[in-house]
C-alpha cells in the first residue's frame, strides 16, 4: 500500500490490537447516524451516502463529520443539491446491500457515495463477497439513475501484503466494472501521515475531529466532477 506501508509497524500493531478488541466488545455500535441534510429545498437532487462508522460522526459532536462539512461546502459553493447521511457504524457490504434498494426509493439520489468495506476485512469475510456487493450496490444505484462514487479503503501490512493488495484492487474493479467515480484511498492525509495517532481517536481506529476536513477534501473533487458532468 502506496501510504500505509510506509507507516511504523508499531503503529499499526497498536492499531490492529484496538480493531480487534472493539470488534469484539461491539462498540462500534449500530445506531444510524442521519445528518441534518443541507439547508436547501427538498426539492433539491439528493447526494445519497452510503457508510460506516467513518460516515457515521463515530464518536464526534454531532455536525462535525465529513459528511456535514460536505454540506457546507455545497452551500458555499452554491451547489444545489443536499446531502442524505445513511450511514451506519458498523455496517458491511452486506447490510449496505440490503438497505440500497429502499434507499434509493426513498430519496431517488441524483449521485450515491458508497463507503464501505473496511468492516468487512476487520471481520475476515471473503473478498469476492465484498467485491461482489459493492458491485450490485453501484450497478443498482446506476440503474436507478444515480452516479456512483466508490471510496476505496486500505488495510495494514499486518494483513500480509497479499491481501492487502488484493483489497486495494476490488476497490479498482469495482469502479472499472460499474462505471463508477473513484477516491482511491479515503484515508488519504489522515492514515498515512508520519504519526497517523494524530488524527485518530483514542480507539485509534476512528478519525478526530481534525481529520475530518481532510476526507472532505479527499471526496469532494470527485464529486464535484460527477455534480458538473453533463
Amino acid at each position: 500500500m502506496e501510504g500505509l506501508l510506509k507507516l511504523k509497524r508499531r503503529h499499526f500493531n497498536a492499531l490492529l490490537s484496538s480493531l480487534c478488541a472493539l470488534a469484539i466488545a461491539g462498540s462500534f455500535g449500530s445506531a444510524l447516524a442521519q445528518m441534518p441534510a443541507q439547508a436547501a429545498s427538498s426539492s433539491a437532487p439528493a447526494i445519497l451516502v452510503v457508510g460506516d462508522s467513518l460516515s457515521a460522526e463515530y464518536g464526534l459532536k454531532r455536525g462535525t463529520g465529513w459528511v456535514a462539512l460536505l454540506s457546507e461546502t455545497l452551500a458555499e459553493e452554491k451547489v444545489k443539491a443536499r446531502v442524505v447521511n445513511a450511514s451506519i457504524s458498523g455496517d458491511t457490504t452486506s447490510g449496505g446491500r440490503s438497505r440500497i434498494a429502499a434507499l434509493l426509493k426513498q430519496h431517488k439520489p441524483k449521485w450515491v457515495v458508497i463507503e464501505l468495506g473496511g468492516n468487512d476485512a476487520l471481520r475476515g469475510l471473503p473478498l469476492n463477497m465484498t467485491r461482489d456487493n459493492l458491485a450490485t450496490m453501484a450497478r443498482l444505484s446506476r440503474e436507478a439513475g444515480a452516479q456512483v462514487l466508490l471510496l476505496g479503503m486500505e488495510m495494514p501490512p499486518n494483513y500480509g501484503a497479499k491481501y492487502a493488495q488484493e483489497f486495494r484492487d476490488l476497490y479498482t474493479t469495482v469502479a472499472k466494472t460499474e462505471k463508477a467515480a473513484l477516491v482511491p484511498f479515503f484515508l488519504k492525509g489522515v492514515a498515512d501521515t508520519k504519526d497517523p495517532t494524530a488524527l485518530f481517536q483514542a480507539d485509534r481506529i476512528h478519525p478526530n475531529e481534525r481529520a475530518q476536513a481532510t476526507m472532505r477534501d479527499n471526496v469532494w473533487p470527485e464529486l464535484r466532477k460527477l455534480i458538473t458532468r453533463r
